[in-house]
């Protein structure tokens, strides 16, 4: 792979010097024009030590305006980031649309680096490069303009360099291994370009013997990438929506895994008030006792307005020390929000190790309401399902408990409810114009729940499906699971 960029490629200083002012107006003017479109450009800078890349992103950031330019440098872990999925770093730093991003180093450096040193095996690597390949895919799908640039430096020039370096600076022990494992880097780094190049992020191998030829090569692939997106950026669909399979319209063929829950299930106010403390008593025990292993929990609450998620909630939280948990009510995305991929404000909020975060709303936003209302394409919200699996399975790889729990009553008992929030001074805040609005499209949303369980209950994150016209039997069902999959983790 790497003799194709061993050529000795040259740019002479008169080139350079002539061609750098174009290329710096052509940079600026598509900025200007990137400023109004719908997406972000991640630009990745990776590749051997000693090829310049520190040099590469300052001339960037020379030839750019930086009040547009956002660049990340990923050095050793932090111990908040320790605490969280690995991607959890990356997320944070992503640009929004109409920004560029430099990344420097990104989610290649250090599975690469752990290979090459013997602290992962091939199908170690193999794992985290495919789910590189599924991050990637998922920032594309979005919109996102990714552009990966791969510096390489034959071994004699490496090593001439980095020699270089250690004679002006002898604390600097870290660079010489680079030099005596070339060939495993350059191993291992070949099998992360072949395994994650696409046509939706495909890698730029550069030679950076000669830095001109560098620095002129990298800033001409930017412009063309940039160009071409701008060109093609109006329509963003992609064919990675399946489409349902059809069922007549005759009610009995278009029944739902919901119609099949006793939602008349009940306890008695007795029993109620045993469970609830027992429960209780036992989820105490046990927040505090995933707090000292550093084991964490995602609950997630959806539902019918009216289902009593808000209650539930109440009942964990009351059992629960205020300093271990947060909960999260999730409403209309933010203008900053909407303008980054839909998880990735879910992303940053993920707990440290040994907390707990409850979701009022979630995720599942984008395949429920924004799928029914028309919010998101077909397109978009057809892919989430499998957007959404790969979340959750980078969380519970972590070691984070992930529970999601769908509250259900009938539309008799919602309607009840409705008319009792209207009468009683207290609850009328709960009850709005869109509550009844949604209340009209209940079979379209009963169709997107079935969807939903179907594709993103997996056996690392299953769906719970609770009878709730029992508001007690509610409760204890959903205390019940969270102790019970707490007592699994620890």
């Amino acid at each position: 792979m790497f003799e194709a960029v061993e050529l000795d490629r040259k740019v002479s200083k008169e080139t350079f010097k002539a061609k750098v002012p174009e290329l710096r107006t052509e940079l600026l003017e598509l900025q200007g024009l990137l400023a109004e479109a719908d997406f972000p450009v991640m630009i990745i800078v990776s590749g051997v030590e000693g090829a310049g890349k520190s040099e590469v992103v300052n001339q960037l950031n020379e030839w750019l305006d930086t009040r547009d330019v956002e660049t990340h440098a990923f050095w050793d872990e932090t111990d908040e980031e320790r605490e969280r999925p690995h991607f959890w770093r990356f997320w944070r730093k992503l640009p929004g649309r109409g920004r560029i991003g430099i990344l420097f180093g990104s989610w290649y450096t250090q599975p690469i680096i752990d290979n090459v040193f013997g602290n992962t095996s091939d199908s170690e690597l193999n794992v985290q490069l495919n789910h590189i390949s599924e991050l990637e895919q998922t920032l594309s799908h979005d919109g996102a303009l990714i552009i990966k640039f791969w510096f390489h430096l034959d071994n004699k020039t490496q090593k001439q360099r980095l020699e270089a370096k250690l004679k002006k600076n002898k604390h600097r022990p870290a660079v010489a291994k680079f030099s005596k494992h070339y060939d495993a880097f350059a191993r291992t780094s070949a099998r992360a370009i072949r395994m994650t190049d696409s046509g939706h992020s495909p890698w730029y191998l550069i030679e950076a013997k000669d830095k001109r030829y560098r620095d002129m090569t990298t800033a001409t692939t930017l412009i063309s990438a940039i160009r071409q997106k701008l060109a093609t950026s109006a329509d963003r669909r992609h064919s990675s929506y399946v489409h349902d399979a059809m069922a007549p319209e005759e009610e009995s063929a278009r029944v739902t895994i919901l119609d099949h829950l006793d939602v008349e299930q009940s306890l008695s106010s007795a029993d109620y008030k045993k469970q609830l403390n027992d429960y209780q008593s036992r989820l105490q025990e046990l927040t505090w006792a995933a707090r000292n292993k550093g084991l964490s929990c995602i609950n997630v609450f959806e539902g019918w307005d009216a289902a009593g998620k808000g209650g539930v909630i109440r009942r964990i939280t009351g059992a629960t020390d205020a300093r271990l948990y947060r909960v999260i009510s999730v409403a209309a995305p933010t203008d900053e929000e909407l303008a980054h991929h839909y998880l990735w404000r879910f992303w940053r909020q993920i707990p440290r190790s040994g907390y707990m975060t409850i979701y009022d709303r979630s995720w599942y936003g984008r395949v429920l309401v924004e799928r029914v209302e028309g919010f998101a394409r077909q397109d978009e919200w057809g892919r989430a399902y499998q957007e959404i699996n790969d979340f959750e399975e980078r969380l519970v790889e972590r070691g984070i408990v992930v529970n999601k729990f769908w509250m259900h009553i009938s539309q008799d008992e919602q309607l009840r409810r409705f008319k009792e929030r209207e009468k009683v001074p207290w609850k009328q805040y709960k009850i709005t114009d869109e509550d009844w609005r949604n209340r009209d499209r209940w079979d379209d949303y009963k169709a997107a729940v079935n969807d939903m369980v179907a594709r993103t209950s997996t056996s690392f994150a299953p769906w719970q499906l609770v009878p709730a016209n029992d508001k007690r039997f509610a409760r204890i069902q959903v205390l019940k699971t969270v102790c019970e999959r707490y007592e699994k983790l620890l």
